[in-house]
């Protein structure tokens, strides 16, 4: 069964489920996955409220290949002093749910990700986004798409230090694509 939502030109949102033809278009995005999760007789959580003006909302995880859960031992000290704004969970790997301040969502990251190393000598390599590549608007910079790039350059900059390229490596690439 699947569940597949669209952006229409207007601003509504419709969404169908695949197995039975509901469909559904509304102008509130969540009210359209209210209404399809209940035709899926599946379970709706609403989403959190917003975050207050400068802050940012985002999961970070450390994602190895190497087996390794949550309750390892490289992540005590991070578990008992996680970043302010930060809670640690379990996501069948190490995570943190953060709550952040940052001029935008990407700045709000770095500076996370630069804390947790600095304190804790870990690098998070993930935003834990899955099939980053099914994003379908770039809403806005610091919107969902945002979190997909966040999420793809911590992902990249791991792989690239797995291979044993360094940071000029990795940015004489960024360079190479003419990003201002």
């Amino acid at each position: 069964m699947g569940l597949h939502f669209h952006r229409n030109p207007d601003g509504t949102t419709t969404g169908r489920n695949e197995a039975n033809g509901f469909t559904v278009t509304h102008a509130e995005e969540e009210e359209v996955k209210r209404q399809l999760y209940e035709d899926a007789g599946w379970e709706y959580t609403p989403p959190p409220p917003p975050v207050p003006a400068g802050f940012h909302r985002f999961a970070l995880v450390h994602d190895e290949f190497r087996a390794s859960g949550f309750e390892d031992e490289r992540y005590a000290g991070l578990r008992a002093r996680p970043p302010e704004g930060c809670v640690p969970v379990d996501w069948g790997c190490f995570a943190l749910e953060c709550e952040r301040p940052g001029k935008t969502l990407m700045g709000a990251v770095a500076g996370t990700v630069a804390e947790v190393r600095r304190e804790h000598g870990l690098v998070m390599n993930s935003l834990g986004v899955e099939k980053p590549q099914e994003w379908f608007d770039a809403d806005h910079k610091n919107g969902y798409a945002a979190k997909i790039v966040a999420h793809l350059v911590l992902m990249a900059a791991d792989r690239a230090r797995l291979l044993g390229y360094g940071r000029k490596d990795v940015v004489r690439l960024l360079d190479a694509t003419g990003i201002e």
